[in-house]
């Protein structure tokens, strides 16, 4: 069985009808969209959508600076700079 991870669900024709209200209803959640009963996608209002992709690249360079926390430092003169 397949998991739904939003509190609303909607089919595919009912977004079709009306799109602005199905994401109006979520009340800034997320909206699964079925097709068949089965999740095809979700909706979710832009500000969460770009607040996400945010975590995601701060996740990304937290990665990148623990991996290289480790590494042996370049000496560097400033006036070299």
């Amino acid at each position: 069985m397949q998991n739904v991870l939003a509190d609303k669900a909607v089919s595919v024709s009912e977004l079709k009808k009306n799109p602005s209200a199905v994401i109006g209803s979520a009340q800034g959640g997320p909206v699964a969209v079925l097709n068949h009963n089965r999740v095809m996608g979700y909706m979710v209002p832009a500000a969460v959508f770009e607040a996400m992709i945010e975590r995601l690249e701060d996740l990304e360079l937290a990665e990148l600076a623990r991996a290289r926390a480790n590494e042996k430092p370049v000496p560097v003169s400033l006036d070299d700079l």
